[in-house]
C-alpha cells in the first residue's frame, strides 16, 4: 500500500484496487482509520483527537489530488504524493 503523505507521525495511504466510496488509510501507532474522501469523515477506525483533526483538515485542503490519486489506484498507476500539513 503507497503511502501518500507523512505529517506529525500520521502516515496516509492508499490501496490499489479498493472498493468505494473513495477513501484513504490514515495511520497514527497503533491506530487506522478510513477516511471518505468526499466528505472528509471516519468510515471506519479511530485515531487520538488531535491527529484526526489534523488528518481531516489535510482532507479538506488536498480533496481533489486524493481524488486523483484515487483514479490513479483504479487504474494502476502510479500514486502522487501529497504535500503534508507543516
Amino acid at each position: 500500500m503507497p503511502e501518500i503523505s507523512r505529517f506529525y507521525g500520521i502516515s496516509a495511504k492508499m490501496y490499489y484496487d479498493e472498493h468505494n466510496p473513495p477513501h484513504f488509510h490514515a495511520e497514527y501507532g497503533d491506530m487506522k482509520a478510513l477516511v471518505n474522501i468526499q466528505t472528509a469523515t471516519v468510515m471506519t477506525g479511530a485515531l487520538p483527537n488531535r491527529q484526526l483533526k489534523l488528518v481531516l483538515a489535510w482532507c479538506e485542503i488536498h480533496k481533489n489530488e486524493l481524488m486523483r490519486n484515487w483514479d490513479l489506484a483504479k487504474d494502476n498507476q502510479t500514486l502522487s504524493y501529497i504535500a503534508p500539513l507543516k
